[in-house]
């Protein structure tokens, strides 16, 4: 007995002629290497359906191809063979394919003072796009980090300056008895109020770049911010975070501007779009601002 050809309803031609921009799968399950660091990830793969003849695309083809990102460090060459064996897969169908990839980045970050370090994510993303001969990588980062208010830090000095003056006003100042104000509760009478922010980092990178260098701009990014957030630590610890905080205030507005001076010193960026958030402790809303920048509309 014969055995019987499967069908294939997707060669079939659709019943309405109209191409498509982008068809494929979303949340597949995929290990990757990332900096030499094997990471539990998702992908979405599609590509065009420019044939509008067409009834769909072979999607078990691009499944398969994500096969390659199993055993390489990713990189940008990587990243266009799979989007490169993509287009050969559906020759005659698509012209341009499209991958991104998200997963949680695990970086060990040593405390402040004390010798502890502890574990922080930083989730990542990677978008890579293949399109008439254009290769185009782009990558989304997040950084957290800890804000503290201007404002509320210069409105809480005013008070402790009150408090000090009417616990002293006409009076002999003695070294010792300042001292011991200063480290009662009414030496901070007032406290400024900061929060957990966080910086959304989006990145194209120049197309001459042959890695992919999320490390190094995590770290140029919490280099610019000041505070970042830690983890394991000690009383020596917290209190040099707090000296920190107190050294380094900042609106939303500041911290996108820090980002944006020190991400344009990168050779590997080409543009960036920079969104921050202030998480409020004072307000039930968020303090956000962003900032784009693009090389090629300052040469």
């Amino acid at each position: 007995m014969n055995a019987l050809t499967l069908p294939d309803i997707a060669v079939q031609a659709s019943r309405q002629a109209l191409p498509l921009d982008w068809v494929g799968m979303c949340g597949i399950a995929l290990p990757v290497l990332l900096d030499g660091q094997r990471l539990s990830a998702t992908a979405d793969a599609g590509v065009s359906l420019d044939d509008e003849e067409a009834r769909g695309i072979h999607m078990s083809r691009l499944y398969l191809a994500l096969e390659m990102l199993e055993q390489e460090n990713l990189t940008p060459t990587l990243l266009r063979r799979v989007l490169q064996s993509f287009l050969d897969s559906h020759e005659g169908l698509s012209h341009s394919a499209y991958l991104k990839i998200h997963a949680d980045l695990l970086l060990k970050r040593p405390a402040l003072i004390s010798p502890l370090a502890g574990w922080k994510t930083y989730p990542v993303s990677i978008e890579v796009s293949l399109k008439n001969a254009m290769f185009h990588v782009e990558l989304k980062i997040e950084v957290a980090y800890s804000s503290t208010c201007p404002c509320s830090a210069a409105l809480s000095r005013q008070l402790i300056q009150q408090q000090f003056v009417d616990d002293f006003a006409n009076k002999s100042l003695h070294h010792a008895e300042v001292l011991a104000w200063l480290g009662s509760p009414k030496g901070i009478i007032a406290t400024p109020h900061s929060q957990r922010s966080t910086a959304h980092l989006c990145l194209r990178l120049d197309n001459q770049v042959d890695d992919l260098p999320l490390i190094a701009l995590i770290n140029e990014a919490e280099a610019a911010l000041g505070t970042a957030v830690q983890t394991a630590v000690k009383r020596a610890d917290e209190q040099a975070f707090a000296l920190a905080n107190g050294q380094n205030l900042m609106f939303c507005e500041d911290a996108a501007r820090r980002l944006n001076v020190a991400l344009k010193r990168s050779a590997d960026i080409a543009a960036f779009h920079i969104r921050v958030v202030h998480a409020e402790s004072l307000h039930a809303h968020d303090a956000v601002a962003e900032s784009r920048w693009n090389r090629e509309a300052f040469q």
